[in-house]
């Protein structure tokens, strides 16, 4: 017979003997019996439900993986408190080997004994008070089905109950839970330490080169005396790392002080590099693209003043800026001088305008009062009429209110903000006027993760006319944030070909968002708004429009495709849309 018809037939012979041998390696398959309520655990940490279809079992290695099954999932099921289970093990119908679990009696509560010691019992103020809050609060009560991460997770609840206020030292000094698995009931007994009231001492700061301790001091560390709060020592330490001047912070209290009235802040600082220099770029489709650079000093003139200063070129906008900010005062006011230079083309109008100015923040907790004094020079260019200048000094006050869930992706809350601000020609200014600005905006959660965003603008400059006041205390509005399907502040009053600010502003909006799995959305929305000189001829001008919506770092990012309805055209426009 000729070589090759041997080789042939062997191979059509191995051929023939692969699919036989693949149905018997897959006849040897796990197969898992146990109630729907409990699979998603067993399957999630039993291994060897995942062997291989080649590796076989013979009657000893079932032997050896039904002993295995019997430890591993009788351990998994008393942490949901099933502490009399029966696994058995079987030949499955079709082959392949079979393990039924039946958990048996789940396992409640019958009793919870909570006992206390230390400071917390003594009968003065409002110990008592607490005390009974405490139970009150208990996260295991009689008759709840016994876990281990719900006992785990109850023991550390009321112990965060007294250790984050006065407490610092408070421990678990015992605890055990004892199972009866005949009646399928657990008693609980726990026994807390209080550990005496701690109070604030003096701070004691590590890390500190370059700056004095008196700039820590300015942050507002909690005063000696005052009780212990971890709430407190959190909101310091933020406002530590909240700065220019450090990389990390950590803020605690020695909790093992012989002088708890008077326990020690302990302070660990890592300085920041002082000096930085940035390169950024960007693009908007109300300026165009971007390049900026930026060049900061947190140790500026050798002192604890932040200087930030940069360099930003845009299609329609271009500026070079430079700010000084010093550290609060004693009083938390936030104070910073500036300096601007800046050039615009917007709508047919170029603005060229210099400016410097001090500014005074004063914040409290979720408000923020903010005055400004600033001198400026401007240039306006419009289109295909005339060119003039205008001076003045300007000041300023700003009120701004943020009262929502989340400042980068809110859902639920409102966030307001008021203007008042003005020049007087006595006064180093062109005109005397006078300029009122508020701004709405609220947030509505709707079904499951969706929003609704509802926002409302004004303004109104009291001047005999526009001429002479800085476009700043005027008015135009459109684009993306303003009247979505116009083109950039291109709603406002006609000059030649350009379009000028006005005296009178007023825009609405209403905006659902849906939101899918994960960080995506998508948006509709309709706008109303103008900017005018004259009130008889205010008319409200509409967009309307959808777009998707991405939940970045910076804040949701929304691109919008917008219908002009005076224009009669469509644009693309986008933006971070954050709460202002």
């Amino acid at each position: 017979m000729p070589r090759h018809s041997c080789v042939l037939r062997l191979l059509l012979v191995l051929f023939a003997l692969l699919p036989v041998g693949g149905a018997l390696a897959a006849e040897e398959r796990i197969v898992l019996v146990v109630p729907d309520a409990l699979r998603p655990l067993l399957e999630k940490h039993l291994d060897f439900l995942d062997r291989r279809p080649e590796q076989a079992l013979d009657a000893g290695g079932r032997i050896a993986l039904l002993r295995r099954a019997r430890k591993e999932i009788a351990e998994m099921l008393a942490t949901e408190g099933y502490f009399s289970p029966a696994i058995e093990g079987e030949e499955g119908d079709g082959g392949g080997f079979r393990i039924i679990v039946t958990p048996g009696r789940r396992t409640t509560i019958a009793r919870v004994d909570l006992r206390f010691v230390g400071d917390l019992t003594r009968a003065e103020g409002p110990r008592a008070v607490r005390l009974a809050a405490l139970k009150d609060d208990w996260g295991l009560p009689v008759g709840e089905p016994f876990r281990q991460a719900d006992w785990d997770a109850a023991k550390q609840r009321l112990l965060d109950g007294l250790n984050t206020r006065e407490y610092a030292a408070a421990m678990i000094a015992d605890s055990h839970a004892v199972i009866d698995p005949e009646s399928g009931s657990a008693t609980l007994a726990v026994e807390v330490d209080s550990g005496p009231v701690f109070r604030f001492g003096p701070l004691e700061v590590t890390g500190l080169s370059d700056y004095d301790q008196a700039l820590i001091e300015l942050y507002r560390p909690p005063p000696p005396g005052e009780p212990y709060s971890q709430e407190r020592l959190l909101r310091f330490q933020t406002a530590l790392q909240n700065t220019a001047y450090f990389a990390s912070v950590v803020v605690d209290i020695d909790r093992n002080s012989p002088t708890p009235e008077a326990a020690p802040v302990r302070v660990q600082l890592t300085e920041a590099k002082p000096r930085r220099f940035g390169v950024g770029f960007g693009m908007s489709s109300n300026t165009g693209y971007r390049v900026e650079t930026s060049y900061r000093d947190a140790h500026f003139l050798n002192n604890a003043h932040n200087l930030v200063s940069g360099i930003r070129i845009e299609q329609r906008r271009q500026l070079g800026y430079a700010d000084v900010f010093l550290p609060p005062s004693l009083s938390g006011y936030l104070d910073s001088v500036g300096v601007l230079a800046e050039h615009t083309n917007i709508s047919g109008l170029q603005t060229q305008r210099q400016s410097v100015g001090v500014v005074r923040t004063i914040p409290s907790g979720n408000i923020e009062n903010r005055f400004a004094l600033n001198y400026q020079h401007e240039v306006l260019s419009p289109d295909d009429s005339l060119k003039s200048s205008r001076n003045a000094l300007t000041a300023n006050w700003s009120w701004t209110r943020r009262a929502v869930d989340s400042i980068l992706n809110p859902r639920d809350g409102q966030v307001i903000n008021l203007q008042l601000g003005g020049a007087a020609q006595a006064l180093l200014s062109d005109r005397n006027f006078a300029r009122l600005y508020g701004r709405y905006q609220l947030f509505l959660p709707a079904i499951d993760r969706d929003v609704i965003i509802l926002r409302a603008e004004g303004g109104v400059t009291v001047a005999s006319s526009r001429d002479g006041v800085p476009q700043d205390f005027l008015f135009r509005t459109g684009g993306a944030q303003s009247v979505r399907g116009y083109a950039y502040q291109s709603l406002g009053v006609t000059d030649g070909s350009a379009t000028v600010g006005g005296r009178y502003l007023a825009v609405t909006s209403a905006e659902y968002v849906h939101w899918y799995k994960g960080d995506w959305g998508v948006a509709a929305f309709i706008d109303a708004g103008n900017a005018n000189d004259e009130r008889k001829l205010f008319k409200m001008n509409m967009g309307y429009g959808f777009g998707p919506r991405w939940k970045s770092p910076a804040g949701p990012i929304a691109v919008d495709l917008a219908y002009g309805q005076r224009d009669h055209r469509v644009r693309l426009q986008f933006a971070v849309a954050i709460a202002f």
